[in-house]
């Protein structure tokens, strides 16, 4: 399932979206790579119990200062949403990365590799005498990560994530607009 455009369910606003610095985000089922994407950007993310409802989850992203983003028109309609939810209007992981970069002027080298891809727990540095890359530990998951060919290729693509920031292109990236 992707997600609707909705120009007129949603007020935009213009410039840097988020007070909060840097920003806390929980994104909703639909978007779960975005989320893990963002922790890999060391962004705190959360991602709802699977099969959650629309009011709990607005109830968490209120509780603990968080952006909601989503793709899900009834969560914005929904009571209480407030200033909490932000309504996605492009489909897909790439395009839906494109707008919270410019939408949030989203540095996607803020703190790269710094949280667990899986549970969202800050890395901490394991030492570990017999490796010769470093090696980082999630103390929630216990899942150990290092630094292989797959993080030079993820690093890669946070830069290339990087080039839709307001702060390095005054236009829109292809597929947005907010007129």
């Amino acid at each position: 399932m992707g997600c609707t455009r909705s120009t007129e369910l949603f007020t935009r606003l213009d410039g840097c979206f988020s007070p909060l610095d840097p920003p806390r985000f929980l994104c909703d089922e639909m978007l779960q790579g975005l989320g893990q994407w963002l922790r890999v950007a060391g962004y705190d993310t959360r991602l709802p119990v699977p099969g959650a409802r629309d009011r709990e989850v607005l109830r968490d992203a209120r509780k603990e200062n968080r952006w909601l983003l989503t793709c899900d028109r009834g969560l914005v309609l929904h009571a209480g949403a407030g200033n909490h939810v932000v309504l996605l209007e492009t489909e897909g992981l790439e395009e839906n990365a494109r707008e919270i970069t410019w939408r949030f002027d989203l540095d996607w080298l803020h703190a790269p590799f710094s949280r667990c891809k899986r549970c969202n727990a800050r890395l901490l540095t394991r030492e570990d005498w017999m490796s010769p890359v470093p090696i980082f530990h999630c103390p929630s998951c216990r899942q150990d990560f290092w630094q292989g060919s797959h993080v030079v290729h993820m690093r890669q693509r946070l830069h290339e994530m990087n080039v839709y920031r307001r702060s390095n292109n005054r236009n829109l990236p292809p597929g947005l607009s907010y007129s």
